[in-house]
């Protein structure tokens, strides 16, 4: 599976680690910047970028991060064909595949702790998509994004 990866300056530490957790747990990690922490960047940039491949690239997923990870979430949400999910622990990580199918994790450098990044990845990127009742949901989410009403 391809992983396009990405993150602002503040997340620049993080993605460096996950780029080699992801090509560890046998993904084909997809480096989409920023390639410099010392330097200010705009995180709707990097989160546009991974969330349109994502969209057009079946089978891949995504994984953004930044000092919080809230900017990059709404940025990458933006982007038709990306479900983004802002995921500060295991649990999270797990429900958003399970519950929602989510195609991009957005992580956070100051509220996930470095040692606990190996069993976020390794969670989302094995948990299947459960499917059933949640598919009635995820289908709605899909008509809100096409402008469709729900009620």
């Amino acid at each position: 599976m391809k992983v396009y990866i990405g993150a602002d300056h503040r997340g620049f530490e993080f993605k460096e680690k996950i780029v080699k957790i992801v090509d560890e747990l046998g993904s084909d990690a997809i480096d989409l910047g920023t390639y410099n922490e010392t330097v200010s960047c705009d995180y709707p940039q990097i989160a546009y970028k991974v969330a349109s491949q994502v969209a057009k690239s079946k089978d891949s997923r995504g994984i953004l991060v930044c000092m919080s990870g809230i900017g990059q979430a709404i940025a990458a949400n933006k982007v038709k064909g990306a479900y983004a999910v802002l995921c500060y622990n295991v649990t999270a990580a797990q429900l958003s595949r399970q519950h929602n199918n989510a195609n991009v994790l957005v992580l956070s450098s100051k509220f996930v702790k470095a040692a606990d990044l190996r069993k976020i990845i390794f969670v989302w990127l094995n948990t299947k998509f459960e499917g059933g009742r949640h598919l009635r949901r995820v289908n709605q989410i899909k008509k809100i994004e096409k402008g469709l009403k729900l009620i």
